[in-house]
């Protein structure tokens, strides 16, 4: 892929929440005592597949910063004992609620899980007290059903960017320095 598309999608009222029944033995429940471990632990199991990589390399400190951070709640979706997926939500200036984090562990994709946890992450973002808009970002690395899910609970698209894949940039800019060595 040499490119990547970004899709920014929100959702102005809850009213356009278009929810998904819950499957049957899942169960979400909120991370009310705060542990950044937990959420290293979540963003690496769900991230791993879909290359998330913007916060391996960051230290305890700056995991605390983030997971423990007034502005940032954490939901996890178990099945039979098992964390299936997460959610974190991030509020924001202006009445905003970012879905910063949202998947499923490996085993959990195709169970049809995504839908209700999706339509909980949306439905806790409306639940947070002055929330005005809900919005998340996704992009081609993404699970290919990802933009669609996003879609089909109510969420528009108001914005798309496109621009190279770093990691084939860098590939590339690697091959070209070594048949286009500098004197």
């Amino acid at each position: 892929m040499d490119s990547i598309t970004t899709y920014y999608l929100e959702m102005k009222s809850s009213a356009l929440l278009k929810s998904k029944p819950r499957p049957a033995g899942l169960q979400i429940h909120e991370c009310i005592v705060k542990q950044f471990q937990y959420n290293r632990f979540l963003y690496q199991l769900v991230g791993a597949a879909w290359q998330w990589t913007d916060k391996l390399q960051w230290t305890d400190k700056q995991w605390i910063a983030f997971a423990e951070n007034d502005n940032l709640r954490t939901w996890v979706a178990y099945y039979r004992g098992s964390p299936a997926g997460y959610y974190e939500l991030q509020q924001q200036d202006g009445g905003d609620v970012e879905i910063a984090y949202f998947g499923l562990a490996p085993k959990f994709i195709g169970r049809g899980f995504g839908g209700y946890l999706l339509s909980q992450a949306i439905h806790s973002a409306w639940a947070w007290a002055g929330t005005e808009r809900v919005w998340v970002h996704t992009c081609t690395r993404d699970h290919p059903s990802a933009l669609q899910n996003y879609k089909a609970r109510g969420m528009v698209v108001y914005r798309v960017e496109t621009r190279g894949n770093p990691l084939v940039d860098a590939a590339n800019e690697f091959k070209a320095s070594e048949t286009n060595p500098k004197s």
